[in-house]
């Protein structure tokens, strides 16, 4: 038997660590922040051993009401204390966590929710009232349990259990390839799809990011991301949970932020680009620094080298700054430190080489770069490993990628390859190449390339091209549809591969969003910037055949990062524009 639940690393540390702090929580009188006398603001803490004690009385609460291994439970609570154990107390009974981020909106949110045919909602009260109203979705949902005040809903209550005999739950023999979570994806290059996250995955995880950032216990994590929080009891990290909405990390008070990391002297914190964005401008602002943080972490999406840069000034010489790569179907892949990329590999990004995200985890990760196709793939030896240095699709083995999808589940077709040993590889979805130093340099997703009669023109490279005018503050490659006039090269002149891809030909048209303060006043404007670009574009092979370049003011993407383009959508625009027309980017669904 491989038994295995990840909930075995909270008791390992609750034996080995009893006394040390597991999470830290500010404390409120309503929505006002409690502070002593002095000013300092109060927290609330939770041992490892308490944790673990918690986490069992819940979970034997939550056997004696029926849940058992495999019913799938919505956890839906805000970040702190309750939301940490209340995840260990599910994986204690073997129930099948379903997370999703919120900040995908409440329409999407509830879409998933009922694709993943729930068994029941462990949530605040907002969730509990969610599910009632849209009871149609969720019939099976008899498993509920209310974090805050219970009404009329019935079920069970987190405040009642914890005033109940103290239990302990028994074994749910959970093993290694069983479901431990359904973790949806963002959904910002198509519907969101609910990712199988096995033990194996989270144990592979936690072994490998602890291992590759050197965690060791005793650090203490500002948690800027909620899901890294989970990482942190299985590593003996004190997590300390910020004064945020973790849903609008753009939005975060960077005074509030940096106050917990005094009070706590962090060693470490993992967040997105728009929550450090906001706390390096601030303390650059201020002219002040973060002397304790050792390792910051920035992941969530694209990081660019001037956050880098200004983050390494407000950081101890010997600071890392790491800058993971990978999916919600397989991560880690590979990681990157900050002075990689502003010594060496940023000036070639800006020449159009693509991202470099640094190497890939070792063994038993197993990676293949195969010619990009869209269609389903029988057998990985079907296609040949392209030549080093060249651009192709992405595709990864190993215990930190996910079997498949279980909602959405027509996906796994296209997702997933056996080669003749009868291994599961992922396709990420990403093309890149591997450079002489084994480095995987990221050129954008494979759904945003650009197919002409010229052969694929990728995003990154491309959109590095024409933001090297100082004027653009970010671009994006889009598709438009081909012209009523277009002419198509002789057949003898079209590759191979042209012809292969000749449905899915598009004119390729960059789109450049200025700065603010560049933002064209008038025609004559608008055309020296249009005329600009052109230029830098036909200054490289890469894009040379580029020959439409068009201005927008604002470029529709995620609510929570403002990082991911919405380049579908940018595309139609695009097209709409070279035919005179327009369409209203502002009020369109953005996805991400």
């Amino acid at each position: 038997m491989n038994e295995y639940n990840i909930a075995e690393r909270l008791t390992e540390m609750a034996k080995m660590r009893p006394r040390q702090v597991a999470i830290a929580e500010p404390l409120f009188a309503g929505k006002r922040p409690l502070r002593d006398n002095n000013g300092k603001r109060k927290y609330k803490t939770i041992s490892f051993e308490e944790l673990d004690r918690d986490s069992n009385h819940i979970a034997a609460a939550l056997q004696k009401f029926g849940v058992q291994k495999g019913v799938r439970l919505a956890l839906m609570v805000r970040q702190g204390i309750d939301f940490i154990s209340l995840v260990f107390a599910l994986y204690k009974t073997g129930a099948t966590l379903v997370l999703i981020d919120p900040g995908m909106g409440v329409r999407r949110m509830l879409a998933c929710l009922r694709d993943a045919q729930l068994d029941g909602f462990v949530g605040i009260p907002q969730a509990q009232i969610a599910r009632i109203l849209y009871s149609r979705w969720f019939p099976k949902a008899k498993y509920n349990l209310t974090v805050g005040k219970r009404l009329f809903w019935g079920g069970l209550s987190l405040d009642a259990i914890r005033k109940t005999p103290y239990e302990t739950p028994s074994d749910p023999h959970t093993t290694l390839e069983d479901p431990a979570a359904i973790i949806f994806t963002s959904g910002s290059t198509g519907v969101a799809k609910g990712v199988l996250y096995t033990y194996r995955m989270f144990k592979t995880q936690v072994e490998q990011i602890a291992e590759r950032l050197d965690i060791k216990p005793g650090g203490i994590d500002l948690v800027g991301f909620p899901f890294f929080g989970l990482f942190n009891a299985g590593m003996g990290t004190t997590a300390v949970i910020p004064d945020m909405d973790t849903t609008r990390p753009g939005a975060v008070d960077p005074v509030l932020f940096l106050e917990a990391a005094d009070d706590w002297k962090i060693t470490q914190s993992f967040g997105s680009p728009a929550l450090w964005n906001r706390v390096v401008d601030y303390c650059l602002a201020h002219n002040r620094t973060i002397p304790t943080l050792k390792r910051a972490v920035i992941a969530g999406a694209p990081v660019s080298f001037e956050l880098l840069a200004k983050f390494r000034r407000v950081l101890p010489d010997d600071a890392e700054i790491i800058t993971p790569y990978g999916a919600t179907e397989s991560l880690p892949l590979a990681a990157i430190e900050s002075r990689e990329v502003l010594g060496e590999t940023a000036a070639r990004t800006k020449l159009g080489e693509g991202v470099c995200v640094g190497r890939f985890f070792p063994p038993p990760l197993k990676t293949r770069i195969i010619p990009v196709t869209d269609a389903p793939i029988e057998q990985l030896e079907d296609l040949p490993v392209v030549p080093q240095g060249e651009i192709g699709e992405l595709l990864v083995s190993g215990p930190q990628a996910s079997p498949g999808y279980v909602t959405r589940v027509e996906a796994n077709a296209l997702s997933l390859v056996r080669d003749q040993s009868g291994q599961v590889w992922r396709r990420v979805g990403d093309v890149g190449w591997i450079d002489d130093l084994n480095r995987f340099w990221f050129c954008g997703r494979k759904s945003h390339r650009v197919e002409t009669p010229n052969g694929p023109l990728f995003s990154i490279p491309c959109e590095a091209i024409a933001n090297r005018s100082d004027k653009v503050f970010r671009s994006a490659l889009a598709g438009a549809a081909l012209p009523d006039d277009f002419q198509a090269p002789k057949e003898e002149e079209l590759s191979e591969r042209a012809r292969q891809f000749r449905s899915a030909w598009r004119l390729p048209v960059i789109v450049v969003e200025p700065y603010q303060e560049t933002r064209p006043k008038n025609e004559r404007e608008r055309q020296q910037l249009i005329d600009e670009v052109l230029e830098l574009l036909r200054q490289s092979p890469l894009t040379q055949s580029i020959t439409k370049v068009l201005i927008c003011e604002s470029f529709p993407v995620d609510v929570r990062h403002n990082a991911k383009i919405n380049r579908e959508l940018l595309s139609e625009w695009a097209t709409a524009r070279l035919a005179g027309k327009t369409i209203p980017l502002e009020n369109a669904p953005v996805k991400g």
